[in-house]
């Protein structure tokens, strides 16, 4: 009978819930595997999380957890939550006695928790935080990780070393131009317009669709073609003028890659995540941050800002008027686009996951 002795080296990420903490994990686990073909990954997720989707969707093993979600405020769920944080534990370590692992890798989030605590002086830890403000769970998993990776500085996690975020190979290695007319066949854009890709998250954004349809007739008049990612549970009507670059709205991008090489600049959200893949492929940038939360997604995009590769309105300030004095100028100047767009590119960490799967191979020490 194999036992998990005999199995050779096994990682378990814990990244679920948003694809946030999904895509850097699934990036690791990537690496890891170029690096180390024998490898076996195991991912952690919950009922609850896009894990369920996205992760088997990419070939890796799913083992099902309880989430252990932090109450935001005092309440009934704060006083029932020792509790379930002993269940998940019991549940969690089980799972990792069972894969053999070697070593866990948290992402953050409410999978992550559990999995630290599951493993705290029984496997070593690493732990990686996307954001510029780290979240509970990471605090937590940074006291007891034999190394602790973050995207930016002044973070406040002890001992972390900079290395920036996971992303995926087809992301790194994104050649936009010469992907160009693929991508703009492929979703039904004008082929040398100028073009703006607009999304606010993987649910949509309704300020982000509300400001840039309106403006679609100003971005028709002035040559200017849109790929518009709207939410699949939100709807999107636009007319179309006859001879003018197309408007095309659709409920969710499955190509991202394409996406980007199709575009000629980005008006989206701020997550982590968003704003390493932008920077990587090089796309000049207008963020909107998320109103809501403790203001991580400003602090995300300040970088870029700050580097001259993207510009920055408040999610109260995205008027129809203020998107259109913004996008219709950066859209029409040629130059300034090529500027921002390397200005993007020094922006980024383009190999963070070679990074980061180095140095969990060099905690596990096999």
């Amino acid at each position: 009978m194999t036992t998990p002795a005999n199995r050779g080296l096994c990682v378990v990420v814990a990244g679920g819930g948003t694809a946030g903490h999904i895509e850097p994990a699934l990036a690791l686990a990537d690496a890891v595997r170029r690096i180390r073909p024998d490898a076996r990954i195991v991912a952690l997720g919950t009922e609850r999380g896009l894990e369920k989707q996205i992760i088997p969707a990419r070939g890796y093993q799913l083992e099902m957890i309880p989430p252990v979600p932090m109450p935001r405020k005092p309440n009934v769920d704060l006083l029932k939550l020792p509790l379930k944080v002993r269940s998940a534990i019991k549940q969690t370590r089980e799972v990792l006695d069972r894969v053999g692992a070697d070593v866990v890798v948290g992402f953050g989030g409410y999978v992550a928790l559990p999995a630290y605590l599951a493993a705290r002086g029984r496997t070593p830890i690493v732990v990686h935080d996307s954001n510029a403000r780290v979240g509970l769970a990471n605090k937590v998993g940074a006291r007891y990780a034999a190394r602790v990776a973050v995207a930016v500085p002044d973070t406040g996690l002890p001992n972390a070393e900079v290395i920036g975020i996971p992303l995926r190979a087809s992301i790194v290695g994104l050649d936009r131009f010469r992907l160009r007319a693929q991508a703009r066949q492929f979703f039904g854009l004008h082929p040398t317009a100028p073009t703006l890709l607009a999304f606010g998250g993987s649910q949509g954004a309704q300020s982000i669709n509300n400001a840039v349809s309106a403006c679609a007739g100003i971005f028709a008049q002035r040559g200017i073609g849109v790929l518009h990612a709207h939410g699949p549970k939100k709807s999107l009507a636009v007319q179309q003028v006859p001879g003018a670059p197309r408007y095309v709205p659709v409920p969710y991008l499955e190509r991202m890659d394409l996406a980007y090489a199709a575009a000629d600049a980005v008006l989206c959200r701020c997550g982590a995540m968003t704003v390493a893949e932008v920077s990587a492929v090089g796309l000049p940038a207008v963020y909107v941050p998320l109103p809501h939360g403790n203001g991580e997604q400003a602090l995300n995009a300040q970088p870029s800002v700050d580097a001259g590769a993207a510009l920055m309105i408040r999610d109260g300030d995205l008027t129809p008027e203020r998107t259109a004095e913004t996008v219709v100028p950066l859209l029409t100047d040629p130059l300034r686009l090529k500027k921002m767009s390397a200005a993007a590119q020094g922006t980024g960490h383009r190999e963070a996951a070679d990074v980061l799967a180095r140095m969990v191979l060099e905690v596990v020490g096999k």
